[in-house]
């Protein structure tokens, strides 16, 4: 790397955009002004650069080092900076459920020689939204004015507000609002009202505003309109209407993606309807959108809950084929479905290729396999698969743990009781319930059964 005296504003730049490490690129950020000789002139940091290291920095939430750099801007007086630089800070803070931040933020944007305009107002009630804070977010929209005239974003963040807090009725109202203004709801407008009134299962009243919205306003519904409908009526039984909402969209050629599909592809699964769940896969290859994780996994759920394990096994392999990898869940799955079947054999066999095949289990993989070897009375290897899960730091389903440990009391296997005493004891799990449960059953007047390990257990604990 060159020596920081000869480093331009302009290279600097360069420099911060190429630093993937954000510690490196703030010491360069504050660095680059070094000069050995008598009377060093200040480094002249530009915009740009200033924009960068607060992006970066922003992202990787050092806010503390952010806000350091945030203070050395206030004092340039060579330029103005951009709104823009304010927006990002705002939203990080949002992201980082950070709402004091991102209002101080707000606040402190005059004292940057930059005049406040719509969206940066914009930006932070969508980050007051991230962060829950409803009543700031009223108390901002009712003094707006002092800000900004409102956009159709500003009203569009406000109706999602008044949604995600219950209160549907208020998000209509704003609607009226907007009009009043001469302000023109858009797409996002009644995409925002149609998904939470299909979260609701208010489907009908969701049918019928997006007919409104094409015969009074003249908009055209987009796929982010019909996604919610559809999976709204999937959830409902309704499969029928969510296929003629799908052939909808492909008659208005919207294009269908891989949500849409892999929707319909699990409500037709859940139905009974294997068959055509097939054929919408089929389709979605035809129609050029290719199949991802979370669609294979609907299918491989699909077939397991069908008890198809074969079918289900083909699915994996054929997602490695088409360079798809399969995720945990996917695996996941079909351990369950290995398990409730009684092939724990099969299960333990898939379990232990998992990394080979460039995944590794976790805490789920080891609680469906242990509950699955517990359930079928394979106690040696479920106690193995406890000490690994345990060892790696996983912890067990409590409660599945307690019905193991009783039905080897139930069953007289003394040692083995000993053994994963001494374990739980190690991770710190063991509780009372679990002591009068082994005592009460292993140890009896006639035979005192507690083995010497099993006191060691009791001591350690």
């Amino acid at each position: 790397m060159e020596k920081l005296s000869k480093v331009s504003p302009f290279r600097l730049s360069s420099l911060l955009r190429q630093e993937k490490n954000p510690k490196l690129a703030v010491q360069l950020f504050l660095n680059a002004s070094t000069d050995p000789s008598a009377n060093p002139k200040p480094f002249r940091h530009s915009h740009l650069s200033y924009d960068l290291i607060i992006s970066k920095l922003g992202r990787a939430k050092m806010f503390d080092e952010m806000e350091q750099i945030l203070n050395k801007l206030k004092l340039e007086t060579r330029f103005f900076p951009k709104e823009i630089i304010f927006c990002n800070v705002i939203s990080f803070y949002g992201r980082a459920k950070l709402p004091d931040r991102a209002l101080k933020m707000f606040d402190e944007i005059p004292y940057f020689r930059c005049e406040r305009t719509v969206k940066s107002v914009n930006c932070l009630l969508n980050a007051l939204l991230n962060c829950g804070e409803f009543d700031k977010i009223k108390k901002i929209f009712v003094g707006i004015s002092q800000f900004a005239n409102p956009d159709v974003c500003t009203y569009n963040i406000m109706i999602n507000a008044c949604c995600r807090f219950g209160r549907l009725v208020d998000g209509w109202k704003v609607i009226d609002e907007m009009r009043e203004r001469g302000i023109h709801p858009n797409v996002v407008t009644f995409g925002t009202l149609i998904h939470w009134l299909c979260k609701d299962l208010r489907l009908n009243e969701a049918l019928q505003l997006k007919k409104e919205m094409l015969r009074v306003f003249g908009l055209k519904p987009d796929r982010f309109v019909y996604a919610p409908l559809i999976k709204g009526f999937c959830e409902v039984d309704g499969l029928t209407r969510a296929v003629e909402l799908k052939q909808e969209m492909i008659r208005c050629k919207l294009g269908l993606d891989s949500v849409i599909y892999t929707t319909l592809i699990s409500a037709f699964f859940r139905a009974g309807r294997k068959l055509e769940a097939l054929e919408a896969l089929e389709e979605m290859r035809k129609m050029g959108c290719k199949p991802g994780t979370a669609t294979y996994n609907a299918v491989i759920s699909g077939f397991c809950k069908d008890g198809d394990l074969e079918s289900a096994s083909r699915v994996l392999d054929e997602m490695v084929e088409s360079g798809c990898k399969p995720d945990v869940i996917s695996y996941n799955i079909i351990l369950a479905a290995f398990c409730r079947e009684g092939k724990v054999k099969e299960a333990t066999e898939l379990f232990e290729d998992m990394p080979r095949r460039g995944c590794v289990p976790d805490v789920v993989s080891y609680r469906i396999l242990f509950d699955g070897l517990s359930d079928h009375m394979q106690f040696e290897e479920a106690s193995s698969i406890l000490d690994e899960m345990i060892f790696k730091g996983y912890a067990p389903c409590y409660a599945n743990l307690q019905i193991f440990v009783e039905s080897l009391c139930r069953e007289g296997y003394v040692e083995l009781v000993s053994r994963i005493l001494c374990i739980m004891a190690k991770a710190n799990i063991i509780c009372l319930d679990v002591w009068g449960l082994v005592i009460s059953r292993v140890y009896n007047k006639d035979k005192a059964s507690l083995t010497s390990d099993l006191v060691d257990a009791l001591l350690v604990s």
